[in-house]
């Protein structure tokens, strides 16, 4: 099995040389492939002075996040694509650990992992969930978006995924419509119809959080509808066996009108907080599948779907 490690950048030099050596001094041999979108800084002369110990590719013209994640999987020959921002990087041993949850779920398409929040200072601000107890666990194919629908699977974002190449060209790969506004997770609910799930339970990625962000350029009310736009197509593919059990799409809307809401008041966003607002996050429904989630979060060691999960690795 082979990985590429595929790093998407654009202007942001002095935070991709952490991203790529953190990709080069991976503890097993893998490939690096820094995909530029036509970056203006020295980007490209510091990766060319790299060598053969990088891949690399740059558009000839700017042309996004995605279209330029397309591009470096294009250029990537390994088995498996692990992912990777410019503003992100992995633990040392992350691509072995996940090589190691695979080879025990060969049918997997995607595996995610723990990652901390960061500042810019690498100074740790919180983890992302686990998923359940144990090191690693396989989630079968038929419950994946379901999972993902009730929010008890978080693939999350680059800097935790990685993927099977074969199943990612499958795809047709990232949406630029989308463009750093879900893109990624639009790939992985489409990636999910074609295998099986591995998250591991170990902290296996940074991502840092900072104001220069890409989803920093979206207003709330945009990430409110992308959002929406993300949980409809995840309900059509939710497998027949959960159908029954599954909210009404409905009350999924109206629940995350009321997370955006609350961001937006944590937030102090008044404009947001306006543009959001709406009678329906008044009704019982959301605030009970908000108060269901949080919960969910806190106890999937308890959850019947976690139950169904798969130890692969203890």
């Amino acid at each position: 099995m082979k990985f590429s490690v595929v790093i998407s950048t654009y202007n942001r030099l002095n935070l991709l040389q952490r991203a790529i050596n953190s990709a080069l001094n991976q503890t097993i041999k893998c490939e690096v492939v820094v995909a530029d979108d036509c970056s203006s800084d020295d980007t490209e002369t510091y990766v060319k002075s790299l060598g053969n110990s990088v891949v690399y590719y740059r558009n000839e013209v700017n042309q996004g996040h995605a279209a330029t994640v397309n591009a470096g999987v294009a250029k990537a020959s390994g088995d498996w694509i692990k992912f990777l921002d410019d503003d992100d990087y992995l633990a040392l041993n992350c691509l072995e650990e996940m090589v190691k949850a695979i080879a025990l779920c060969p049918d997997a398409v995607i595996c995610s992992c723990v990652a901390a929040q960061v500042d810019g200072n690498e100074v740790e601000l919180s983890r992302t969930p686990q998923l359940g107890p144990g090191l690693a666990f396989y989630i079968p194919q038929a419950d994946i978006h379901y999972g993902m629908l009730l929010e008890l699977v978080p693939f999350g974002t680059p800097a935790q995924v990685a993927c099977s190449r074969e199943a990612f060209l499958q795809t047709g790969g990232w949406d630029s419509t989308l463009d750093a506004n879900c893109d990624d997770i639009d790939s992985w609910i489409r990636i999910a119809q074609f295998g099986h799930a591995i998250f591991l339970n170990q902290c296996l990625a940074y991502r840092t959080i900072w104001p220069g962000a890409y989803n920093q350029k979206f207003s709330l009310s945009r990430r409110l509808t992308t959002n929406i736009l993300m949980k409809e197509k995840i309900y059509a593919l939710v497998d027949k066996e959960h159908r029954s059990e599954i909210p009404l799409l409905q009350d999924i809307k109206n629940y995350l009108k009321l997370h955006w809401l609350l961001v937006a008041l944590k937030q102090k966003n008044i404009k947001s907080f306006v543009s959001i607002i709406d009678p329906s996050v008044f009704s019982p429904q959301p605030w009970k599948f908000l108060l269901t989630a949080v919960l969910s979060r806190r106890s999937q060691g308890e959850n019947a779907l976690i139950r169904k999960f798969v130890l692969i690795d203890s």
